[in-house]
């Protein structure tokens, strides 16, 4: 996006606010289709977790996406937003059998990652198919918080732990239509990520009613210049021959599935904010913002680092600056990083923040949550409000003392 647009943005609905190009949405959701166009059948189901604002799963809806949900609150928004049952898959983790079941009476795909669950709702529902979700013990993630795939992560059942699912399925006669992975966010080397596939394809040979096969994603988006990224092109090529060829072995045209969010809304997005304060210490030089961890945490829950404009400035000289927040705790955005010279009033933004932003803010400190706006067909729209002081208090009940 230009920067005038995002500049006049911030003047007509105020800051902090995020934004999302939907033109960059689209192009992500187009890349990923073409990398797997010799696939006879793919499917690609949204994460709403990355970013759940119904506008945005409206807009998924319309390039033909399916979603992948992890909580019932998720399933009953991509209904709201128009999906079918059929085109939403459901992967919680640790919920109780009673939330899955409402998920199933819904119409869902379910996907079970344990095996106490499997057996329950295998018994007392043997006819609804359900997909099983695999820990591959493969290490992918570019923090530990984010990789799932790995021997010590609560998610998926262990490959090692084969036998007791099949004695389950065999025990209840229960209908197995898919299995599933997900080794974690930020994919570096795509051979890691074809090695964990192997594991699920063997692991596929087990069930012979299969109808789809779900690879997850985790695929790695750039956060600065010269940064790396999952090759999505050499990836589709590699997948795309190994795939078909199992397809071949198994005797059907299984679908390839996909849970793609940071991929598709990462870089779509920008977080705008104003510098309230630039202040001198003795050794550093703060910007801070009129925001905090509040609306961003990435920062202080991954380390992760997200690109810094100044947009009231984009041809000044560089200074070394610390961007931090209001909170009334260390919530730095940046150390030390090299921006455009800021002063009091500048509109910084804050790249590649589309994924695990807005839908991980709160309302800490009692601040109001951020707008949100889509930029879509050269036009602003506003899809969700600033919340207001009536907002802190919706919910809360004054007792008398």
């Amino acid at each position: 996006m230009e920067t005038n647009t995002l500049l006049q943005i911030a003047k007509d609905y105020g800051s902090p606010i995020y934004v999302y190009d939907a033109e960059k949405i689209v192009s992500q959701y187009k890349r990923l289709d073409t990398a797997f166009n010799k696939v006879k059948q793919v499917r690609i189901n949204y994460a709403v977790k990355a970013l759940s604002n119904i506008s945005v799963l409206k807009l998924m809806k319309t390039l033909g996406s399916g979603l992948d949900t992890v909580s019932i609150q998720e399933v009953q928004l991509g209904l709201k937003a128009g999906f079918l049952p059929e085109e939403i898959i459901y992967t919680p983790n640790g919920v109780s059998l009673d939330e899955i079941e409402k998920a199933a009476k819904l119409g869902v795909q379910i996907n079970i990652d344990n095996l106490s669950i499997l057996e329950q709702f295998g018994t007392k529902h043997p006819k609804t198919p359900v997909c099983i979700r695999i820990n591959p013990h493969v290490m992918a993630g570019g923090n530990t918080n984010i990789s799932v795939g790995h021997i010590d992560s609560k998610f998926g059942i262990s490959i090692h732990q084969i036998p007791h699912i099949l004695r389950i399925v065999e025990n209840t006669n229960m209908n197995i239509n898919g299995i599933h992975m997900h080794t974690g966010s930020d994919i570096l080397d795509i051979d890691v990520f074809l090695y964990a596939s192997e594991i699920l394809f063997e692991t596929a040979k087990n069930f012979k009613n299969l109808d789809f096969i779900d690879f997850g994603s985790g695929f790695k988006v750039p956060y600065k210049s010269g940064d790396i990224e999952t090759d999505i092109e050499e990836f589709g090529k590699k997948l795309t021959k190994r795939f078909n060829g199992f397809c071949k072995e198994y005797g059907k045209d299984l679908t390839l599935a996909f849970e793609p969010g940071k991929f598709l809304v990462s870089e779509a997005g920008y977080f705008l904010t104003k510098v309230n304060v630039v202040k001198q210490t003795t050794s550093t030089v703060f910007a801070q913002v009129d925001s905090g961890f509040n609306h961003l945490i990435r920062p202080m829950l991954y380390g992760s680092q997200h690109e810094i404009i100044n947009l009231s400035n984009i041809k000044g000289r560089e200074r070394f600056y610390s961007v931090v927040g209001y909170i009334c705790e260390t919530d730095t955005f940046a150390n030390n990083r090299r921006i455009n010279e800021i002063t009091e009033g500048d509109i910084l933004a804050f790249k590649n923040a589309g994924a695990y932003c807005y839908s991980m803010a709160s309302n800490y400190n009692s601040r109001y949550r951020p707008a949100e706006i889509l930029w879509h067909n050269k036009e602003a729209k506003l899809i969700r409000k600033r919340e207001t002081f009536d907002d802190i208090l919706n919910n809360q009940i004054e007792i008398s003392l």
